[in-house]
């Protein structure tokens, strides 16, 4: 099995998934319709599985697999275990080690160039060893590829990049950043308006949008528009991307300063930015299935696992849980870790369902504790 392959498997459960008012909400760093608390799902229900979640879940912080990383935004699992997590203001990998989190510089992504909520962001693993990085540069917002040799010496196992695309607008906030490869093996991303919300709207630019394209970066097939890679549009700006057991998309995506959102995402679909925000009973417009407060969400990564959608919270400082039947929620929203930890990031679920978070205070908007930053492990229900 190719390594592409594999991790389009485990996508199912395996997900990776961040930005308002940059990352906390208002104007820095969102659409399926909201259920009403007497519209929420059974088995019955379109898309129901039969066999949803129970409605209240539980959060067990297991142990801090790594401590002192500076700015983490992507990270993936390798099949070994250990991890590979970026920093968005120094522009390098580390290598975390699964037993005992010892923090090894693979390399430095060249051309990064940090600023605001740009620098270094999303990371995804594709076939034959190769890193996919989305990143900042002096001119735009661009993905590359590098072969990730870890038999090389320390610092030097990353290859000298290829631009898989390049073209995103870049500005100090709405950068987007998310990758990920889908179980269909297309690459995934999810991109901000940069503060331009009109473009959100504009089908034939791809920023704020959630773009599909194969690992070359061309328009993948099946997509809205054959040769295009926008995949959906009228969004703000995606940080977070999943798949659920069922292999549908759901994205959390940052409002401005009313609502974040929690969506699942449909080819073709407008879900609304700037038009709307939230929920709307325009039906031009795609509806997301859950929403919140910016101040208590602001949400970045995103994963599915145990049935249940986990979205970070930056400015909220929580781990949301969104137990679906189907495309339909079991129950309200529950929250985990408020302010126990400060924002939180990114979150990757692991084969035997665990979590691994992030947190996210050393990027110059948090509260730096002692051992930040740090990645945490998990056991949900």
């Amino acid at each position: 099995m190719s390594r592409r392959t594999a991790t389009a498997a485990l996508a199912a459960v395996l997900l990776l998934a961040g930005c308002s008012s940059g990352d906390g909400n208002g104007k820095g760093d969102e659409p399926d319709t909201q259920p009403s608390s007497s519209d929420r799902s059974d088995s019955s229900a379109p898309g129901g599985q039969g066999d949803a979640p129970p409605a209240k879940g539980s959060v067990e912080v297991v142990e801090t697999v790594a401590e002192g990383l500076k700015s983490p935004w992507g990270m993936v699992v390798l099949p070994e275990g250990d991890l590979l997590v970026a920093s968005r203001d120094e522009g390098t990998v580390t290598h975390v080690a699964a037993e005992g989190g010892k923090k090894t510089q693979v390399g430095e992504v060249p051309g990064v160039k940090a600023g605001g909520e740009g620098g270094l962001l999303g990371l995804a693993m594709g076939d034959d060893n190769q890193l996919y990085a989305y990143f900042t540069s002096d001119s735009d917002n661009r993905i590359v590829r590098m072969l990730y040799d870890k038999d090389k010496p320390a610092g030097q196992q990353l290859r000298a990049p290829d631009v898989v695309y390049r073209g995103l607008e870049k500005d100090q906030n709405h950068n987007g950043g998310r990758i990920a490869f889908g179980p269909d093996g297309m690459l995934y991303v999810g991109t901000g308006e940069r503060y331009h919300p009109d473009l959100a709207q504009d089908k034939d630019k791809p920023n704020g949008k959630i773009l599909r394209m194969t690992p070359d970066g061309k328009p993948a097939k099946g997509n809205p528009k054959a040769d295009s890679v926008v995949y959906s549009y009228g969004h703000r700006n995606v940080q977070g991307l999943a798949w659920d057991g069922e292999k549908r998309l759901w994205a959390s995506e940052f409002g401005q300063d009313t609502w974040d959102e929690l969506n699942h995402i449909q080819p073709g679909k407008n879900y609304g930015w700037p038009v709307v925000e939230g929920k709307s009973e325009d039906k031009r417009y795609t509806n997301p299935l859950e929403q919140w407060s910016t101040a208590d969400a602001s949400p970045s990564g995103l994963a599915y696992s145990k049935g249940s959608l986990w979205m970070a919270g930056l400015r909220g400082t929580r781990l949301w849980r969104v137990p679906l039947d189907g495309t339909k929620a079991v129950a309200e929203p529950q929250a985990f870790l408020e302010r126990e930890y400060g924002r939180l990031r990114t979150v990757v679920a692991l084969e035997n369902g665990d979590l691994l978070v992030t947190t996210s205070n050393t990027d110059g908007r948090g509260d730096v504790r002692d051992g930040d930053d740090r990645i945490l492990r998990l056991k949900v229900s």
